[in-house]
């Protein structure tokens, strides 16, 4: 089992940043391709970034490349997600997981609970 607590997220005016992080516990971090998703209000939960395991190898949405950044620092057990340039439209849920490298859910085990950007126009 792997537990995951998303943090950082908050109310921020559109062009400000964020960085979320994730925080895990239990299994080895470093096992696991960890990954960010989003969801917006009545919207359906939609891929934003990966990075491998090693960090090695990472991947992200079209919608995001350029402005955000994933990251990880295995020997704190912690994920990151720079978001630099945000819109309104990048207003969400924001959710951490940790399973098989890719970039659809039915790839992850495990889930955090979640932490809400808000983007201001």
């Amino acid at each position: 089992q792997v537990q995951l607590v998303e943090s950082g997220g908050g109310l921020v005016q559109a062009g400000g940043s964020l960085r979320l992080s994730c925080a895990a516990s239990g299994r080895p971090f470093s096992n696991y391709a960890m990954a960010w998703f989003r969801q917006a209000s009545g919207k359906e939960r939609d891929f934003v970034a990966v990075i491998s395991g090693t960090g090695a190898t990472t991947d992200y949405a079209a919608s995001v490349k350029g402005r955000f950044t994933i990251s990880r620092d295995n020997a704190k057990n912690t994920g990151y997600l720079q978001m630099n340039s945000l819109g309104p439209e990048d207003t969400a849920v924001y959710y951490c997981a940790a399973g098989r490298y890719g970039t659809v859910k039915s790839r992850y085990d495990y889930w955090g609970q979640g932490t809400q950007v808000s983007v201001s126009s």
